[in-house]
């Protein structure tokens, strides 16, 4: 049996709209975030999306557009990284035939493409600006606003009180992240990936060196901590902030994770769907028939952090970037390859467990649970007191594989004068009129019939709310009720599709930017975008450091997250620098006024 997970038509209506945005690397990771609960899914092309891995072609965007919008959920595409001149022309190639597929907005970087939209050469498709264009403070979102972009997305590190004070200084929509992996750095302002390998983060090719180890060290050469992941983030987890983010005026809550499987994406859809449900109606149409539970902490998760939303936390894992999951207890009795917890828990053969063991997250399988001692895949003595994570619940990801959660549209049957008449929650409807004159011999039988077979919705996107049968039903044979009700789901579905009005984006202009010069950090990497800067009142000073690769003096990562405070020594007056694993060093700045830390390369 399914259980509607959230409220259904007969429950009254939330005053806000908000929307759930969600992340697919592909088709069918689309269509299960969209039967599991999303309002919106964004999603790469073939090319020039921030994440390089996680492309499609345009046959597989145009099915998912064509499935999102019989449930008014809209598609978003990332063309989010910067390009090239060449590129420039062939993203504009790329971005009108997504328009002429029908998605729904493009999320973009790079101010080339604004500036060509300026110019006219974009079709009027809906413009979002990244986050990767550092979006952080009131005077940067007000600035898109001036030019015209649809919505901002804005960066990760703000608080719930700087979010606030963004949404009341604009009326263009504001989009946050809420649930995923976290870089380190602002996002559009890291370059360490491109300074050790030339693989750039805003070309879409991070090499994640906030996920190696690093050793950190004074100007003395003391060691303060030695082959740790210094950099490497837990996940965000702003479940707890819906209702304050809605208050404050947030349109859009995204969960990150294009790179993330289908059942990861499964469960965090499902979970945020409900949770905010509880304060907000979606955008999108339709009821979520579900039939799993939805549990964040049993997905891929390196434990949990609100990041800056309300106050500073330590918001990193130094000790591993691997997939920690939920805490199940700790070690009461252990002996060589087995162990008994300090709490009743239930694990079953091939779960995943982790520990941390001087320092070092070690993992291993259940082989079986007999009462409560647990036996494991390898001789291990796991020490007294130790915690127990579950990095892998084996049923429940069977579960989420096996799970028959779908979306499905309400839809009213009517019967009258010899037309059936089918309707759906928003109104599109389909009229047919019955042919024959041919009167039931049983009419009660009839209309029982009737009711019956249209009753059997089966594996379409409708389920009925009411037939309603007015006046006495011809006689009609189950193959031809059948027929005729395949014909209508079939012909609804067209007219919803036909009904469907993409947005369109209102004409851009420039404005005044809020620096008067531009140096590598605005990342402008072709001419377009430099003539954008120079019409919105900026002299360019520099070109992107992926143009020029002078690195000198220059700012490789600028992070809230500072070491300093992680270590407790921001009164500490003594120069700190990092050591990667392979000897390379990095010299650490502290802009203590603004709470920030930079990494620079020592040379």
């Amino acid at each position: 049996m399914y259980d509607i997970f959230y409220y259904n038509n007969c429950m009254k209506k939330n005053v806000n709209t908000v929307e759930l945005l969600a992340p697919a690397k592909d088709l069918e990771t689309g269509i299960a975030a969209i039967d599991c609960g999303a309002d919106a899914v964004y999603i790469g092309a073939s090319s020039f999306g921030a994440r390089h891995m996680a492309g499609n072609n345009l046959d597989d965007i145009k099915k998912l557009v064509e499935y999102a919008h019989l449930f008014d959920v809209k598609i978003h595409v990332t063309v989010n990284t910067i390009l090239t001149d060449k590129e420039l022309t062939e993203a504009k190639g790329l971005i009108w035939k997504l328009y002429e597929t029908g998605v729904d907005a493009i999320i973009v970087q790079d101010m080339g493409l604004v500036n060509l939209a300026i110019k006219g050469e974009l079709p009027p498709i809906p413009i979002h600006a990244s986050t990767q264009c550092n979006n952080r403070t009131k005077e940067k979102v007000k600035f898109f606003e001036d030019i015209g972009v649809s919505r901002v997305i804005l960066a990760r590190e703000l608080s719930s009180e700087k979010i606030k004070e963004i949404c009341k200084t604009t009326n263009t929509e504001i989009e946050t992240f809420i649930h995923g992996a976290l870089c380190v750095s602002y996002s559009g302002q890291c370059y360490l990936s491109f300074y050790n390998g030339g693989r750039s983060a805003n070309r879409g090719e991070c090499a994640q060196p906030c996920r190696k180890k690093y050793s950190l060290i004074d100007e003395n050469g003391n060691i303060i901590a030695k082959d740790k992941y210094l950099l490497s983030m837990k996940d965000f987890n702003a479940s707890d902030y819906i209702e304050e983010l809605i208050n404050a005026g947030v349109k859009s809550f995204k969960i990150e994770g294009r790179l993330k499987d289908k059942n990861y994406v499964k469960n965090v859809v499902s979970y945020y769907r409900k949770r905010i449900d509880k304060y907000s109606d979606k955008t999108s149409s339709g009821e979520i028939f579900c039939d799993f539970e939805a549990d964040v902490r049993k997905s891929f998760n390196r434990g949990f952090t609100v990041y800056f939303l309300e106050k500073r936390e330590k918001c990193s894992n130094i000790y591993s970037p691997k997939v920690q999951g939920e805490f199940v207890c700790k070690v009461k009795i252990s002996g060589d390859g087995w162990f008994e917890p300090d709490k009743k828990i239930n694990l079953n053969p091939q779960d995943g467990i982790c520990y941390f063991s001087k320092e070092n997250l070690e993992g291993c399988l259940v082989n079986k649970q007999e009462n409560s001692k647990i036996f494991l895949n390898k001789k291990i003595k796991i020490k007294l007191g130790t915690e127990i994570f579950r990095n892998y619940d084996y049923e429940y990801d069977k579960k989420l594989s096996d799970t028959k959660t779908k979306r499905k549209l309400g839809i009213n049957i009517n019967f009258e004068n010899n037309f059936i008449t089918i309707k759906d929650e928003r109104n599109n409807n389909i009229r047919y009129k019955i042919q024959t004159t041919e009167k039931a011999k049983n009419p009660d039988k009839m209309k029982e019939t009737f009711i019956k077979q249209f009753s059997k919705t089966g594996e379409s996107i409708f389920y009925i709310n009411n037939i309603n049968i007015n006046g006495e039903l011809p006689f009609l044979p189950v193959s031809q009720i059948n027929e005729i009700r395949r014909n209508l789901f079939n012909q609804l579905q067209k007219e919803i599709l036909a009904n469907y009005k993409n947005e369109k984006q209102k004409s851009l202009k420039y404005a005044k930017y809020p620096l008067s010069e531009a140096d590598y950090h605005e990342n402008i990497h072709n001419k377009e975008a430099e003539d954008f800067y120079k019409n919105c009142g900026v002299t360019v000073k520099e070109k992107s450091l992926e143009s020029t690769k002078n690195f000198k003096d220059k700012e490789l990562m600028r992070t809230k997250y500072c070491l300093k405070h992680y270590f407790d020594m921001c009164k500490s007056p003594k120069k700190l620098f990092l050591i990667e694993d392979n000897g390379k060093k990095y010299k650490l700045d502290f802009d203590c006024k603004n709470c920030e830390m930079v990494i620079k390369s020592e040379n």
